[in-house]
């Protein structure tokens, strides 16, 4: 190819090496070395003609390269449901900063709510070498995950239990705080009261219904099938489902939701109609508190189920934490207005 026609190099991928600020500065690679790890046995000037052939080339330390030679890699990995979603940013900030005290980066990534998708992320993960796992679990089979462990990758399962695995996780008391949530609509005079929640076979959901069954149970109150409605959170199907509950000639004239992306679905609805309709929601939920009513809510720790999970991650891998613990963390009721509303009827 003539000289005029020939293709430029790609700037990505030649980064400058060792060998490279060595030739620069006219010294021997262990010099180099000893320089970019602050090691002694170089003298002030050789470690200044170094230092200047580093930033001038712009030199960065091969910290992958370094720290395999140890057998760590320095990173963990964090399998969330949906980063969009607003519950996950503090929980992950956790994790992310517990890391960063042990001096580990933390790679993260979306399952999307498909088990399929959780498994192959996990395992991408593990065979990038990540010490260690926080997985929140789309799927109810973990069995994917028993050779990484026994290799020695760290593992916490935090919001959800592993399925068929013996294996840390960090829960929230999704029973308890549902039980305490639909048990305040009913001091409030509340008989008709209605439950959205989230898929099924999810494990945050079930022990939510569970609560809530329990609940009405508890207060003598036979629970109609039209007043249960279980499924994904999109905006149509809780829309339906709360419609459908607020109609006909006895509506519920309570709601207890299931999660924050269900909660922003019935607020809509209710701000719809005239008929005051009270609210309990299952999450915490932004501006929650400046709407009319506030919205009252069972609020639980997203940072410090994060905080917890990380910790015991760490814990796993300094050798301190070896068997398997369920922990579960308690939420609380936050009252608001909208959950102390008495029936309209």
């Amino acid at each position: 190819m003539p000289e005029t026609q020939r293709r430029p190099e790609s700037r990505y991928g030649n980064r400058p090496t060792m060998k490279d600020v060595a030739a620069r500065a006219g010294v021997g690679l262990k010099t180099v070395s000893r320089v970019v790890n602050g090691e002694p046995g170089v003298t002030p000037e050789t470690e200044r003609r170094v230092q200047e052939a580093i930033d001038a080339l712009g030199f960065r330390r091969n910290d992958s390269a370094r720290v395999l030679r140890k057998g760590r890699t320095a990173s963990i990995g964090l399998v969330l449901e949906d980063l969009a979603d607003p519950f996950y940013g503090p929980l992950s900030r956790a994790v992310e900063e517990v890391a960063r005290a042990h001096g580990a980066l933390l790679i993260n990534g979306s399952s999307a709510e498909d088990p399929d998708r959780e498994q192959e992320l996990a395992l991408a993960l593990c065979a990038r070498r990540v010490d260690g796992l926080v997985v929140i679990p789309a799927g109810d089979d973990h069995r994917y995950l028993e050779p990484e462990i026994k290799a020695g990758v760290a593992t916490v399962f935090v919001d959800r239990p592993a399925g068929h695995i013996d294996a840390d996780c960090v829960l929230s008391d999704n029973f308890g705080g549902a039980h305490e949530g639909v048990s305040h609509l009913v001091a409030h005079g509340h008989r008709r009261i209605g439950f959205i929640g989230d898929m099924p076979r999810i494990h945050t959901a079930a022990e939510r219904l569970r609560g809530y069954r329990t609940a009405m149970e508890d207060a003598g109150i036979p629970v109609e099938d039209a007043w249960m409605s279980l499924g994904a959170t999109d905006p149509l199907r809780v829309r339906r489902a709360a419609e459908e509950m607020l109609s006909g000639p006895a509506p519920v004239t309570a709601i207890f939701s299931g999660n924050n992306r269900v909660t922003v679905t019935v607020i809509r609805v209710l701000a719809e109609r005239t008929r005051r309709v009270a609210l309990v929601a299952f999450d915490d939920l932004e501006l929650a508190d400046l709407l009319q009513p506030g919205v009252t809510v069972i609020a639980q720790d997203a940072a410090l189920l994060g905080r917890t999970a990380a910790e015991r991650l760490f814990g796993q891998l300094d050798g301190t934490l070896i068997t398997p613990e369920r922990i579960e963390l308690p939420t609380r009721l936050v009252r608001r207005g909208s959950g102390e509303l008495p029936p309209a009827d």
